[in-house]
């Protein structure tokens, strides 16, 4: 699991039967401080409803997706798994 900023959104009117009525959302890896890590932004695969600026918690592993998708139809890699409100940190509150 990894921590990432949503960046944005992508808006598609096809995609694949397995996505369809899910929402895309590009987001970019985050330190536990807010700092960007890298380059590369991902797109994430998103049953939150996680918005635009918000951090959230990610799994980039096929197993956890089939089991949170229950099949392994859907062509995804990375799922937004929680929309995190805080980090605390040895009782310091860092979000």
């Amino acid at each position: 699991m990894l921590l990432a900023k949503v960046k944005g959104n992508i808006v598609s009117t096809q995609k694949n039967s397995n996505l369809v009525s899910h929402k895309l959302l590009i987001i970019h890896q985050i330190d536990l401080y807010g700092n960007y890590i890298g380059k590369k932004d991902v797109i994430a695969l998103d049953l939150l409803d996680a918005g635009i600026g918000d951090t959230v918690l990610v799994v980039q592993e096929g197993s956890a997706i089939k089991q949170i998708l229950g099949h392994r139809k859907a062509p995804v890699h990375t799922m937004i798994v929680a929309i995190v409100d805080q980090i605390e940190i040895n009782k310091n509150i860092i979000q």
